[in-house]
């Protein structure tokens, strides 16, 4: 057998005094006698020429011709950085998830929350979430509909757009003007707290006074006073979830506080259909209830809440005047991901709006259409469909937030929640009996409730500044108000085009067959809005 070295010409290997071969020392080849003439012009091709020694510059330790070097590096360097950054190239994204490196259970406010305080913030969102969703579903898509119903019949529609649209202005502009003020607040209670206990007082006085009066134009004002304390109240609140609670754990206090919101709007229909029953001492009884309940939902939530820190000495961001303070008013500029989550928002809850506002003249006007008995037996539907949304949206919004922390994703299972809405949305129309109705509350209710238990942790995440999280979350709270302008300008807008069309005073049925039809398109629009956020997972 030959040798491996002997065919590339060289000789066998040395051998140590007692006979043994160090690998890779003994037998290493000579690899002048090993290689050939072309191998070798191969590898000093590959190889790195040494430097040459050069002698030293006589200019040296002259400090003129030193110092004149120094600058025209200096400037070659610049321009050279200058136009490295005018090439067009991906940078990595400061706002992406990949790029945070915060501590997730420290909150932004720089506090590190105990066990017991991250129970007694999830106690306090939740509890506060029931309690105002309990008398504003009542009374916005129960109670007020049927005041509306008593004042003049054959307007209801209209009457009930127009004040929904004119107080959703209203609410609107409070959301982003107490959100920022909340931003800017020193006092020793906190920036926080102040405008959550006033904007509660407000709403429950505006909402007690509706009780007295049947003036078209005085229940107008009242509930646009209503919405001005009831965002008051909501915008400060919300950005406390952005201050006061980690990220670690911001997924699953969310997912309580969209429970609780779809426990107390579920519950809402259906005080606000035992009210109902009750004839015009329910409807006194309905507004007594929203004085008391939202007058003291402010003070009870702070209470329960861990005691904010002052806010008297933390540092303003620049000096306070006019100019500055009317700056404060902007929205966030390039953030895309924040404008497709406030449009997405706003469309999804549009189409929620267009259905629920307008729940109990579908159950008359649609599902018992030319039934004597239409009015009882919708009280009846309402009720039932409230049970059913309570069940599936209480374990859809307990289990969505955990298991969403889990997996550490917040984009796919909110638009994911909007498609379920839009399936929920067309049972009506294939099934125009009770049946329908319930189907749509359960399949429905049950993609509402994941939507509220994830939404608000997404909302949190787009976030462009977290110092500015009062302004920035009321500008994505404008979606609560803005899709009530939008659902309830689109129903009304839907059920007047059917009913010119089809020349007659009452409602048709087929009108709402639409309504349920245009909800559904609005709400997959949403889904693909939430889609194009970049920045979450």
């Amino acid at each position: 057998m030959v040798d491996e070295q002997d065919t590339h010409g060289g000789s066998a290997p040395s051998t140590g005094s007692n006979g043994y071969i160090r690998p890779g020392i003994d037998d290493r080849p000579d690899f002048d006698k090993a290689l050939s003439q072309k191998d070798k012009e191969n590898i000093s091709r590959l190889t790195a020429p040494m430097p040459k020694k050069r002698a030293a510059d006589s200019s040296v330790g002259d400090e003129q011709v030193q110092g004149t070097k120094l600058a025209t590096d200096s400037q070659a360097v610049g321009s050279g950085m200058a136009a490295l950054a005018a090439v067009d190239t991906a940078v990595p994204d400061e706002a992406s998830a990949f790029m945070d490196m915060r501590d997730p259970m420290v909150s932004a406010d720089g506090h590190r929350p105990t066990r017991a305080e991250l129970v007694r913030l999830g106690i306090g969102f939740t509890i506060s979430a029931v309690a105002c969703a309990i008398p504003w579903v009542a009374l916005s898509t129960v109670i007020l509909p049927r005041v509306f119903e008593l004042i003049d019949n054959s307007s209801k529609e209209a009457m009930l757009g127009l004040v929904n649209s004119i107080g959703a202005i209203v609410a609107l502009l409070a959301n982003i003007i107490f959100g920022t003020l909340s931003d800017m607040t020193r006092s020793r209670f906190g920036k926080r707290t102040p405008w959550i206990v006033g904007g509660g007082i407000i709403t429950g006085l505006a909402i007690g006074a509706i009780a007295f009066t049947r003036n078209e134009a005085l229940i107008i004002f009242l509930w646009c006073v209503a919405q001005m304390g009831y965002n008051m109240m909501l915008a400060p609140y919300v950005a406390v979830m952005s201050d006061r609670v980690p990220d670690k754990v911001r997924g699953t206090i969310s997912g309580f506080y969209g429970a609780g919101i779809a426990v107390g709007q579920t519950l809402g229909s259906v005080v606000g259909a035992a009210f109902l029953r009750q004839g015009q001492s329910g409807l006194f009884s309905a507004w007594m209830m929203g004085l008391g309940i939202f007058s003291l939902t402010g003070i009870f939530v702070v209470a329960m809440w861990p005691r904010e820190k002052s806010s008297r000495f933390e540092e303003q961001s620049e000096h306070v005047t006019v100019k500055s303070v009317l700056l404060n008013f902007r929205p966030p500029r390039h953030a895309p991901d924040f404008y497709y989550a406030l449009v997405g928002r706003t469309l999804m809850m549009g189409g929620y709006w267009m259905i629920t506002t307008y729940q109990l003249y579908i159950a008359q006007d649609y599902i018992y259409a030319g039934d004597p008995n239409a009015k009882d037996k919708a009280a009846t539907i309402i009720a039932t469909m409230g049970v059913i949304t309570l069940v599936v949206s209480l374990i859809a919004a307990v289990t969505a937030g955990p298991i969403t922390d889990r997996l550490g994703r917040r984009k796919l299972p909110v638009a994911l929640a909007s498609c379920l809405f839009a399936v929920g949305a067309a049972m009506p129309l294939f099934f125009r009996s009770p049946m329908g109705m319930y189907l749509f509350a359960a399949v429905a209710g049950l993609g509402y409730g994941v939507y509220n238990a994830i939404d608000q942790a997404l909302n949190v995440a787009v976030l462009p500044n977290p110092k500015e999280a009062g302004k920035d979350l009321g500008i994505l709270n404008l979606a609560n108000t803005l899709s009530t302008v939008i659902g309830t300008a689109m129903t009304s807008l839907v059920v007047s085009i059917v009913k010119s069309s089809m020349h007659v005073s009452t409602t048709p049925a087929v009108a709402y067959a639409w309504v349920f039809g245009v909800a559904i398109v609005i709400v997959l629009a949403a889904a693909a809005l939430i889609m194009r956020i970049r920045n979450v997972k």
